[in-house]
């Protein structure tokens, strides 16, 4: 397994990082079982998982699925490097949803039960909350850590001048802030690159991209069985079809497999931390690991960008 730091921080994860949205829903729990420790077998430490995964609404029940496997003991747990989230609605009381200082508090302590752990490596914001201040946010978050509770601060779905102002408020109250974000990054969608990717690399904010195959657009899905694809991806394939023929078509000439080269192209993009692979199975898990072994030549990733446009960052993007 490959490692880098995570952002400016000199946290060591993977650079591949393990989502477990599926564990519950998709994967059942001796499954996840299996894809964790195969996980760790690869050496792959850095594991992102939500209070709001599971299916069912203030369950959590893939951190506790999660929570289970660390309970078997064996130095499980010391060698994640876990990642969770605090956001979304996990009750239908007020203040169970979104950024308070009283909400923060809370959902921390019931991820930590749900994951049998005192403490979480990785808390990240799931999205942007426009009506807490940064001050009530960072007082919550600086608490945490001071407790021992959170090391590390991340967001999810920010904007580049999010990153920024919450960056700069926390150097005004000596706090280390964001260390990483995770965002939707892949080469169907690239508009991050236009203001995010600048913001992160200037603040050393790491980025994780999630959905990193387009949700399966671009794993080779011409070639699939129609009864192999997800709902509603038809629509989605005619709109896209000439760029995924040609980028099928690409990945045939250069013998990869398309999953395993949108992965790859991924890991060459400099503000790229780690991609979150979200497989069902140990099997899936394994082809994942081929994506760390390919390098593409130059020649090759632009003929990539002419597949896929990218955005120059702004302003230049769009004016001189």
């Amino acid at each position: 397994m490959k490692y880098t730091k995570l952002g400016r921080s000199g946290l060591s994860v993977s650079r591949l990082c393990l989502g477990t949205m599926n564990f519950g829903p998709q994967t059942t729990e001796p499954d996840s079982y299996a894809v964790m420790d195969k996980a760790l077998d690869h050496g792959i430490n850095f594991w992102d998982t939500a209070n709001v995964y599971g299916g069912k609404k203030g369950e959590g029940i893939t951190e506790q699925i999660i929570g289970r496997y660390f309970a078997q003991g064996g130095g499980r747990r010391e060698k994640v490097v876990l990642a969770t989230k605090v956001y979304g609605d996990m009750g239908d009381w007020p203040n169970t949803s979104r950024l308070s200082a009283l909400h923060i508090r809370r959902a921390c302590e019931d991820s930590l039960k749900r994951l049998n752990t005192d403490y979480l490596d990785l808390y990240q914001m799931h999205h942007v909350w426009r009506d807490s201040p940064w001050e009530e946010i960072w007082q919550a978050m600086e608490l945490l850590v001071q407790q021992g509770k959170v090391l590390y601060i991340g967001s999810s779905n920010f904007a580049g001048w999010h990153i920024a102002k919450a960056n700069e408020i926390a150097k005004s109250r000596h706090f280390l802030g964001l260390v990483s974000e995770q965002s939707l990054y892949n080469l169907n969608a690239r508009t991050v690159e236009r203001d995010l990717l600048p913001a992160c690399q200037d603040y050393g904010v790491g980025v994780i991209p999630w959905s990193p195959l387009g949700g399966g657009l671009l794993g080779g899905i011409l070639d699939k069985p129609k009864e192999g694809r997800r709902a509603g991806m038809d629509n989605q394939i005619e709109a896209n079809r000439d760029k995924l023929e040609k980028w099928e078509g690409l990945c045939k000439e250069l013998g990869e497999r398309p999953a395993d080269a949108a992965l790859a192209w991924l890991l060459h993009q400099k503000a790229v931390t780690a991609p979150i692979i979200g497989p069902r199975t140990v099997e899936q898990l394994d082809e994942s690991l081929r994506a760390l072994e390919i390098e593409f030549s130059e020649e090759t990733l632009k003929r990539i960008d002419e597949i896929f446009p990218g955005h120059k960052p702004s302003p230049e993007g769009y004016a001189w």
